[in-house]
């Protein structure tokens, strides 16, 4: 068994490799962690790339994937690429969901069928909470989008980010549950994290801060290198973040993988217990 095989098996290094598939995206959200909007750098990962990692990650004893952007799906041929990473090792897809009309969400309805899930920004129960962070008209196409994902079979997740210092009404956080219930999304299935203080979040001095220890130091894998965290590669006033870059190499995916598994050696098993960052 090799050291990034025996590190997962003994639960040091987490088992989910991160790609980040891309950096635009169609929103422009208030505390997007890589400032990410339709007009910034596309700094893609190619779809041969990521199907080439997911191999490796695979021989290496990784257990699953995540893909993260930017919005992914902004990248035509991506519906192809998810099917053929989840075919591959279990995968989670981060989306905001607003692309995803009829055609597009048919185009992926193979996922049904295999183990893998979107999971879908929403923060607010209507469409004034959810909207003033993520834009007019974004709360009623999520709805939308959830929906025709659901009705094909496939497994979405809710993920609702909320700014530490607004106080959340228990009767909104019940009418939160409630839609996403009434969406076809269990209770399992939906995460509430707060806002981090990375990215857009900084410049308006929002979130939490959150060292190392606080972040999962799930392997991220990006156009600019390997990274602690997927909340590693976060951008600030257009440049990148280095602070938790493990390394500029990602070729062969082992020497990356290998140098986190060394920064971990003698630690605990990893959990995000202390902010619940998922």
């Amino acid at each position: 068994m090799s050291d990034v095989a025996a590190a997962i098996a003994d639960g040091v290094l987490p088992g989910r490799l991160w790609l980040y598939a891309n950096y635009h995206c169609n929103l422009a959200c208030t505390y997007c962690l890589t400032e990410s909007a339709p007009s910034v750098s596309r700094r893609e990962l190619p779809a041969e790339r990521m199907v080439s990692l997911a191999l490796e990650a695979r021989t290496l004893g990784f257990t699953d994937l995540g893909i993260t952007g930017g919005e992914p799906f902004m990248v035509p041929t991506m519906w192809r690429t998810v099917v053929e990473l989840a075919g591959i090792l279990p995968l989670l897809v981060l989306s905001n969901a607003t692309l995803f009309d009829d055609a597009r969400a048919e185009r992926l309805r193979p996922l049904s069928r295999l183990p893998a899930a979107i999971q879908v920004s929403l923060d607010h129960h209507d469409a004034a909470g959810n909207d003033e962070a993520r834009g007019p008209g974004n709360w009623a196409k999520v709805v939308d989008g959830i929906r025709r994902l659901v009705e094909r079979g496939i497994r979405v997740r809710v993920a609702s980010t909320l700014d530490p210092e607004v106080e959340v009404r228990e009767s909104d956080r019940s009418a939160l549950c409630e839609l996403h219930r009434s969406l076809g999304i269990d209770d399992d299935d939906h995460v509430v994290r707060p806002v981090v203080r990375r990215g857009r979040a900084r410049a308006a001095g929002i979130g939490v801060d959150a060292l190392p220890g606080d972040l999962p130091p799930e392997l991220t894998i990006t156009a600019d290198g390997a990274f602690w965290s997927p909340f590693g590669p976060t951008i600030r006033n257009g440049e990148l973040d280095t602070d938790l870059l493990v390394t500029r190499t990602t070729t062969p995916l082992e020497r990356p993988a290998a140098a986190l598994a060394r920064l971990l050696a003698g630690g605990p098993p990893t959990s995000d217990a202390q902010l619940g960052i998922r």
